[in-house]
This record gives structure tokens, C-alpha cells and sequence, in this order.
């Protein structure tokens, strides 16, 4: 079972829906790739909570968000191929994000250029 797939299947359900919030599982992957779409403005922001002994995350939607998917296999990635992945994945230039892990944490395909480094795609956003 993949909670990160699951949490990310989660966002975009209740984004086509029109929710306002919704719930997920919380893990150190998930709070990273909420932190990151929070920065980009396609969520309103996230909060912690307990339910029992369940750690879980309430996620603000602020409903601008077209499409989103998790990338598997998580591929590596070296700063010359980003451009190969952004013309798989984001519909057209400067219109969404690729959510890429690097030594650094995690980051946008922008970032990732603009400090020439490498690392693993894990999702993408617009």
C-alpha cells in the first residue's frame, strides 16, 4: 500500500469536488510535497492532528489545482534531463511544477535549475 499515492489520489478527488479540506495519513514524504505545493500556492496550507493514535494531516484546498499525479518509477533525474520530464508531465511551459527529492530536500523543477543539481522525480502539479 502506497500512502503517498493514496494521499496525493486524495488531494485530487477532493479538489475536483470542489471540498474545501481534506484529510490524509501523515508521513516526513507527505508534509515535504504539502510543504513545497504550499510555497507555489496550489494548497492553502496543512495542520496536524491525532485521531486515536493515528498521526493525520487536515490539507486547506485552495482549489487551483488542475491536475497532479504521483511519478512511478521514482526515475533519477541529472539536471540535463529535466527538460525531457517537463514535456512528459506538465502541459505546457511555466504552467506547472515537477516535485523533484534532492540532497538538498525537496524541490521544484525551477529550483532544481537554478542550483544544477540532480535528484528523483516524485510528483507533478499544475
Amino acid at each position: 500500500m502506497d500512502r503517498f499515492a493514496d494521499a496525493i489520489n486524495t488531494i485530487k478527488t477532493n479538489e475536483r469536488i470542489g471540498r474545501r479540506e481534506c484529510n490524509l495519513y501523515s508521513t516526513k514524504l507527505i508534509r515535504a510535497v504539502l510543504d513545497v505545493m504550499k510555497k507555489e500556492t496550489y494548497i492553502d496550507g496543512y495542520e496536524e492532528f491525532k485521531e486515536r493514535h493515528v498521526s493525520m494531516i487536515r490539507v486547506r484546498l485552495s482549489n487551483k489545482i488542475n491536475g497532479i499525479g504521483v511519478i512511478k518509477p521514482r526515475y533519477p533525474i541529472t539536471k540535463d534531463d529535466i527538460q525531457r520530464y517537463e514535456s512528459r508531465y506538465i502541459p505546457s511551459k511555466d504552467f506547472g511544477i515537477l516535485i523533484i527529492s534532492t540532497p538538498e530536500g525537496m524541490l521544484t523543477n525551477k529550483e532544481v535549475k537554478e542550483r544544477n543539481i540532480g535528484g528523483r522525480l516524485i510528483a507533478y502539479v499544475y
